[in-house]
């Protein structure tokens, strides 16, 4: 593991010390060459592709997934694995489900009203990564909202394994989400069928989930033909160690975050022998732990006090954040840009990962500063109703005539004038 210490200079100036450090573990990627294949070949195209990066050794000929195999899936995997699985999607859709908002009317003082309501978008395409590992955590994670949010069609692109086959438990909850549209499709590849289409994958309207660099460039890509939830990319956290820290745990939280790959870490404290008790059982632990990432930078902040480390948490905008401070509650109400916030020393972030409810899908790379986690809204739509009577146009009518014709469109003016 890659471990720097940064000197404080202010929140701001060491926020963005760390985070070049940081991005230096991810390389830039290109994924425009991929997208071409993909809108110029359609199918054949992405068979190709799933072949050459993901099951070399297997025949491909087949991009979806009947839904009769996911359903034996999920009738196969072993008893605690679903109970665990079913846990973890009730407290995800009770978080999901109260996120939704009413109709909101409004009246206004000319007599009109304008009212707000939130529509489902027709499709929304879900990544949930694969290949050599499964990910059932994901496709929770982005379908129940997708469910909760009351989306007609949901289809889920998720890699197959290295024998050509979509993860048995992966299908698994799949079924337990009800998704019946389910492709053997990953990587960019996988971003630009369901933005585009092909002969066999019809385009939606929006594409979530978390996914490598590759995945996040080609939402990058396609944002203005679908929407997207958000840029969760490489995994990070952020750990407030104050002086009852446990060491050990929190080494363990980072080396688990260190086994999605090489994303940010990040320990902030006020006394130097829990910073470098802190690092020391880090280095320790993820050695004897092969999953864990040795390219893994962790970089490590002496900071004044706790509330100049939430300020550096605020200027960071880290994806997790764990606070290990007495009044850590306190703290965590002060935080404004951390995708998700866990306070006190119970809560590491392998639980808000698969079964406190929260989302996993988060924002990374300092995103946080003006997007959060995924939940319903990322596939609802607002839609503006406005509602004027004879008396209310009469009484608007000159004003928008004034300013339309400040702007230069008279028109506009002529338009709302003969309602008077």
């Amino acid at each position: 593991m890659k471990v720097q210490r940064f000197e404080w200079a202010g929140a701001g100036a060491t926020a963005r010390a760390v985070r070049d450090w940081s991005a230096e573990a991810s390389p830039p990627v290109e994924v425009d060459s991929i997208g071409s294949l993909v809108r110029e070949g359609g199918d054949a195209a992405l068979l190709a592709l799933t072949k050459r990066y993901d099951a070399p050794e297997a025949e491909i000929t087949r991009l979806r997934v009947e839904v009769g195999e996911a359903a034996a899936a999920l009738e196969a995997i072993d008893g605690e694995l679903r109970e665990a699985l079913e846990t973890a999607a009730a407290n995800i859709r009770a978080v999901a489900v109260a996120q939704i908002g009413e109709e909101k009317r409004v009246g206004l003082p000319q007599g009109h009203s304008v009212c707000l309501r939130d529509v489902p978008v027709g499709a929304a395409g879900l990544y949930a990564p694969g290949g050599r590992a499964a990910y059932p955590s994901s496709v929770l994670m982005t379908a129940l909202p997708a469910r909760a949010a009351g989306v007609g069609r949901i289809v889920l692109a998720t890699p197959p394994g290295p024998d050509g086959a979509v993860h048995q438990v992966t299908l698994a909850a799949a079924a337990l989400c009800g998704i019946e549209e389910i492709y053997a499709v990953g990587g960019a590849q996988a971003v630009f069928a369901l933005a585009y289409g092909t002969e066999t994958i019809e385009p939606v309207d929006v594409i979530a989930g978390p996914g490598n660099a590759w995945v996040q460039e080609a939402k990058r890509a396609v944002y203005g033909t679908v929407g997207i939830d958000s840029l969760a990319g490489p995994s990070e956290l952020m750990v407030i160690a104050g002086h009852d820290t446990e060491p050990e745990w929190a080494a363990l939280d980072l080396c688990a975050q260190a086994e999605h790959g090489d994303g940010a870490l990040l320990v902030a404290a006020v006394e130097e022998h829990i910073l470098d008790a802190v690092a020391e059982a880090t280095e320790r632990l993820a050695a004897l732990r092969p999953g864990v990432s040795g390219a893994a930078p962790l970089a490590l902040v002496h900071v004044p006090d706790s509330t100049d480390a939430v300020d550096l948490c605020n200027a960071f905008a880290p994806e997790h954040l764990e606070i290990f401070e007495e009044d850590a509650a306190l703290l965590a109400g002060q935080v404004t840009t951390a995708g998700c916030v866990f306070a006190g020393r119970w809560g590491a972030t392998a639980f808000g990962d698969y079964a406190a409810g929260s989302n996993h899908v988060l924002p990374t790379g300092g995103s946080g500063r003006f997007t959060g986690p995924l939940g319903p809204g990322a596939f609802r739509r607002r839609i503006s109703t406005v509602e004027l009577d004879q008396a209310a146009a009469s009484a608007l009518a000159p004003t928008v005539d004034r300013i339309a014709r400040a702007e230069g469109f008279p028109v506009h003016g002529e338009s709302a004038m003969i309602r008077r």
